[in-house]
């Protein structure tokens, strides 16, 4: 063997990639090794490996009750290999399996089932394994499904959906001819069931490329295209008719209109109202490039809202420039990011009222004036410049932001970042000088502060418009999942999309941007779309809706027990908004599952609704448990916004985390203090739990809010929950109760005072611990 390739070897083993991953591996002999699982005392176990031929390195991968996937490096003790696990407790079951090297090249086992305890809980079933293992061929493949627990029963799906006890039983290898993922579930009397395996198969489409599309394309009637030699007039006259349709809080907020405007590089003398499922944005490959003379609003437009704009969610407006008399305003709440603006003047983030806001978020922009922020409850700042800031009630959080305050918080609220530990700025659509269509890729920043293109132009590369398939009405999970195995980005149009089975999307690099907020829905209980372990997927301006069959998630990024890494080229998860429930009675365990390691998560607004139609909001209608569950490492949060799930808001498994800002509200809805107890018989759950297995996590600016306004003796025992390991830090947290509806006990495990009765009054954490 050459030595690049034991050296490829031998880093594949350094940094843990799994079976799934680690594809120059081959199976374990029989007769190789012996393993062995041995408890250490009430919460520890020692899992033990001894090569019969002596190994250069020995690497183990566990999950902890099928979640959480920890790789390590193990000892050497006199050539058995060894490495403890603690933190357990009686019935916690502990799913291993092992890589090692032998002469060179490396082998894994299978995996291997303890239970701490003994007898106090059941083993668990190994997860399945499949030859091949995924990926693009060019013709049907031949799959096989084994594994390793004897005795035990496989069912497997090819529908998108997870394998129950009822699903088809694999007998013998199975035929896939055809674009789709396969997933499987072993079963045996006495063990729990095994964790869900996928893999993702590509048949005839991909190794060829995707087929030439326009480079001019018809994006449909949703999407306006404004140039600068229209009449101001007549451009007036279309925001205006769309913004009369789109505005009211009361009919348009749970509405199917969407719509996007598109101004090409030039000069513009409008006034833009912004509303529901608006994108406006500018068509220059820089900020600039495009001038609006006038405002790009968003205000308490409407009487119904009394003032407030804690309603102004799904809009949004980037790369454009904006020349605004007397200031721009931006009243917000969630999911209506501004980003690439270069606003010449003052930016007022509060509606013309001084009514609430409960936004939002700002980045890779400048603003030459006063950021002021008055009213706004929360918000967030990345990457950007500003001329000063003005204001904070209860958590402004600034990161990489020139003109930021300094960190005074909680007096004032006022939490600052000197620069972004890992960002990326989206992916958009501009016009090239000979009036082709293309998306530009921004480059990847570290320790980034100030706008992308703030030297003039924003690092990165370019997509010709024709490598995307253009989504349009019409369009189905079929032809969406088609252009994917044929190796096409997507770019998704205005529309509500239903989907009859989920969208898989295998290939590295893969882009998918949306604009106008096109919306997802999962019909039939299957998840909307997941995402392979591969590297640098862009995902930007997508809206999943859950269907009214309950989905296991909306949204996966990677597969149960991913090892690989992706620091070079991360997924990203930009402006991407999941509902359950407001415009039909949705219902979905998790929103966003996120499995692989490096994953940046920028902009999210995860909402389980507490207000929409009738018959689509209430504890057993809309139901969900979680809205984001991080099992990767080096996972990346920066703008979080999850609220009112059933169980953990936020959980992360994963090591090495961190996120910048979040913002909570637990559950209004619930009926009774015994209708949501936590797992440990403490009320309430935390909304922003980590995994009791993490040892490195850190946050910035948090806050959670509770309004249990159906029983205001509801209470939560704390906020944030987090094991105690030096490692794992929190800085600038708190907690309030809105109105005094219910009472938050301690704001992170029991360290923080309680929330004051009948006042609206935060308490706070500095640091933690």
């Amino acid at each position: 063997m050459a030595l690049f390739a034991v050296l490829a070897l031998a880093f594949a083993g350094l940094f843990g990639l799994t079976s799934a991953s680690a594809s120059a591996s081959g199976a374990a002999a029989s007769g190789d090794y012996t393993q062995s699982a041995t408890a250490l005392g009430a919460s520890q176990v020692r899992i033990a490996f001894t090569p019969t031929t002596p190994a250069l390195y020995v690497d183990v991968h566990y999950l902890v009750n099928g979640a959480g996937q920890q790789n390590f490096r193990m000892t050497n003790e006199a050539g058995t290999w060894t490495r403890t696990v603690g933190s357990l407790s009686t019935g916690t079951v502990v799913e291993y399996w092992f890589t090692y090297e032998k002469n060179g090249p490396q082998y894994d086992t299978p995996h291997f089932s303890y239970a701490q305890g003994g007898g106090g809980g059941p083993g668990r079933v190994a997860t399945p394994v499949f030859n091949p293992a995924g990926g693009s061929f060019p013709s049907a493949q031949s799959v096989t499904i084994t594994d390793a627990t004897a005795g035990s029963t496989i069912r497997y799906t090819v529908d998108g959906s997870v394998p129950t006890a009822s699903s088809a039983r694999y007998t013998g290898p199975i035929t896939v001819a055809a674009t789709t993922t396969v997933r499987a579930v072993a079963f045996a009397s006495g063990l729990t069931d095994s964790a869900t395996a996928a893999a993702a198969f590509t048949i005839g489409g991909s190794t060829g490329g995707c087929p030439t599309q326009s480079d001019t394309p018809d994006f449909g009637p949703s999407v306006h295209v404004f140039d600068p030699g229209m009449s101001s007039a007549a451009i007036q006259a279309q925001l205006d008719a769309q913004f009369a349709r789109m505005k009211d809080t009361n009919t348009a907020q749970f509405s199917e209109d969407r719509v996007a405007d598109l101004f090409k590089p030039g000069v513009y003398n409008v006034e833009d109202n912004v509303g529901f499922y608006t994108s406006v944005a500018g068509l220059g490959l820089n900020p600039d490039d495009v001038t609006i003379n006038g405002h790009v609003t968003v205000d308490a437009f409407n009487a119904s809202d009394a003032g407030n704009a804690t309603q102004n969610f799904w809009r949004s407006a980037e790369n454009l420039a904006i020349n605004p008399a007397g200031g721009n305003r931006w009243a917000v709440a969630q999911a209506a990011p501004l980003r690439r603006v270069d606003v010449r003047g003052d930016l007022q983030l509060y509606p013309a009222g001084y009514g609430w806001a409960s936004g939002g978020y700002l980045a890779d922009s400048k603003v030459t004036g006063q950021a002021s922020s008055s009213s706004q409850q929360q918000w967030y700042t990345r990457d950007s410049s500003l001329g000063s800031w003005s204001g904070g009630v209860w958590n402004m959080v600034f990161s990489g932001t020139g003109g930021a305050p300094a960190n005074t918080f909680p007096n004032p609220p006022e939490t600052t970042l000197g620069t972004t530990p890992v960002s990326r700025d989206v992916p958009y659509l501009y016009v090239d000088g000979a009036g082709r269509y293309r998306v530009f890729l921004p480059a990847l920043r570290t320790d980034a502060s100030g706008p992308s293109w703030a030297g003039g132009s924003t690092a990165g590369s370019s997509l010709a418009m024709d490598r995307f398939y253009v989504v349009k009405a019409g369009d189905t999970a079929s032809t969406i999942n088609a252009a994917l195995a044929q190796g096409c980005d997507l770019f998704v149009t205005p529309g509500v999309y239903h989907l009859d089975r989920t969208l898989d999307v295998t290939r590295a690099d893969t882009v998918v941007l949306g604009i106008g907020y096109p919306t997802f829905v999962p019909d039939n209980g299957v998840d909307a779309m997941r995402v392979a372990d591969v590297d640098g997927v862009r995902l930007k301006g997508l809206l999943f809706d859950a269907g009214t069959t309950n989905s296991a998630a909306l949204l996966t990024v990677g597969a149960p027990g991913a090892g690989a890494r992706h620091a070079a080229d991360p997924t990203t998860v930009q402006d991407v908004f999941f509902r359950i429930g407001g415009e039909i009675a949705g219902r979905a365990t998790a929103s966003l599952v996120v499995d692989s390691s490096d994953v940046i998560i920028d902009d999210i607004w995860a909402w389980r609704a507490d207000h929409g139609n009738a018959g689509t909001v209430g504890w057993g209608v809309n139901t969900a448990d979680n809205g984001l569950v991080v099992n990767g490492d080096s996972v990346e949060a920066t703008g979080l916004f999850v609220e009112h799930y059933q169980k953990y808001d936020v959980t992360w498994n994963g090591q090495n985390g961190r996120t910048i800002f979040f913002q909570n509200e637990m559950p209004y809805d619930v009926p009774n203090q015994g209708a949501w107890m936590g797992p440990a018989g403490v009320n309430g759950y935390a909304a922003y739990k980590v995994g009791d297995n993490v040892t490195s996590h850190e946050a910035w600016g948090l806050g959670s809010y509770c309004y249990f306004n159906v029983d205001p003796s509801v209470s939560s025992y704390h906020a944030f929950e987090v094991p105690a390991a030096p490692g794992v830090r929190f800085h600038d947290t708190f907690t309030v109760s809105l109105g005094g509806k219910g009472t938050i006990t301690h704001v992170i495990n029991d360290t923080g005072a309680s929330t004051p009765t009948g006042s609206t009054v935060p308490s706070n954490v500095v640091a933690f611990p």
